[in-house]
């Protein structure tokens, strides 16, 4: 995945343009290697332990200049659309910015192209910077996601974290996300983000969640377009039964779990 993202990401840059850091978090893979090998601008931090915090941190800790933009190793994106989100962070006054995304859903079971037709609709996933895989941030909007505490959700309290007219959506900007192609990787993954959720709504520093879907977005989906009923009821048995699922480890505040989707990352 790694090698897909570097190739179009340093496709077109010019010298000293970018400086790209990849971090090799507990990888048992040959991840840094498939890095190392692009050359300047490319440079690799390996860390022993697996964890995206630690990752993220050891990333700025090698990182100098701003904008700063963290992009996750199993998306696509190319040199116009980072071009793009750095131009609209240096020139709207936005802390953040994310891109538009593209969701390839070619080779995703029925249901999961259903459940995103729905979830790509919700008026918090069209303005919220989580959910993209890549975000911008501003010297000033790095110090206010820095002070954020540990959270699974890391996305969505990034994008919480700042008001709407702090954020920005780049239209020039586009990221190809790949979400899971079976109902089970799609679960899965459900269940993650309702602990998330939950975990941004409980603990201490966190900012208040509003991204929580409700049946009036839901009802407007259907009133737009009475043929999403179907959809929209295939998205609210798929969100019951994730909450079911995330229940026990809700119950015992236990935010460990990653419950990774292999599918998408074939």
């Amino acid at each position: 995945m790694i090698g897909r993202l570097l190739g179009q990401l340093v496709s077109a840059v010019r010298p000293g343009e970018l400086d790209v850091i990849v971090v090799a978090n507990g990888c048992t893979d040959d991840t840094a290697e498939v890095a190392a090998a692009f050359g300047a601008p490319v440079r690799v931090v390996s860390i022993p332990v697996a964890s995206k915090r630690a990752a993220l941190v050891a990333g700025d800790e090698a990182a100098s200049d701003f904008p700063r933009m963290y992009v996750d190793a199993d998306v696509e994106m190319g040199t116009e659309d980072i071009r793009a989100l750095d131009e609209a962070l240096r020139q709207s006054g936005a802390l953040a910015a994310g891109p538009q995304r593209v969701l390839a859903l070619a080779g995703s079971h029925w249901l999961v192209r259903w459940y995103y037709d729905v979830w790509a609709r919700l008026p918090e996933v069209r303005s919220g910077l989580f959910g993209r895989g890549v975000i911008g941030l501003s010297e000033a909007g790095h110090a206010r996601v820095a002070s954020l505490p540990p959270l699974l959700a890391d996305d969505l309290a990034a994008s919480l974290v700042f008001a709407p007219d702090e954020r920005v959506i780049v239209p020039a900007a586009q990221v190809i996300i790949h979400p899971p192609r079976t109902a089970g990787d799609l679960l899965r993954r459900r269940i993650r983000a309702t602990m998330g959720v939950t975990q941004v709504e409980q603990e201490e520093g966190a900012p208040s969640s509003t991204a929580r879907t409700s049946p009036a977005d839901l009802l407007t989906i259907i009133g737009w377009n009475p043929r999403m009923a179907p959809r929209v009821g295939v998205f609210m048995a798929v969100a019951v039964l994730a909450r079911l699922r995330a229940r026990r480890a809700v119950r015992r505040r236990d935010y460990s779990q990653w419950l990774r989707d292999e599918s998408s990352r074939q």
